[in-house]
């Protein structure tokens, strides 16, 4: 349960960060089909939240703003 808590204040904390930071990838957060995962009733699990943040981090390490 702890590990759940932290890694949904990370992505809190990143996604805080993208809106803040980097709004031009917020469109980006929607699309992201790791978000809601596509069944009736979906188990978010430590597992679960860890990839989402991994792949929040993915789209903040790849993008490369034009100066």
């Amino acid at each position: 349960m702890l590990l759940e808590k932290n890694t949904t204040a990370n992505i809190l904390e990143i996604t805080m960060t993208i809106k803040e930071h980097h709004p031009e990838l917020s469109k980006y957060l929607n699309e992201m089909g790791i978000t809601l995962p596509d069944v009736a009733n979906p188990v978010m699990t430590h597992k679960v939240l860890q990839e989402y943040y991994n792949s929040l981090q993915a789209l903040l390490n790849t993008y490369k703003p034009n100066p």
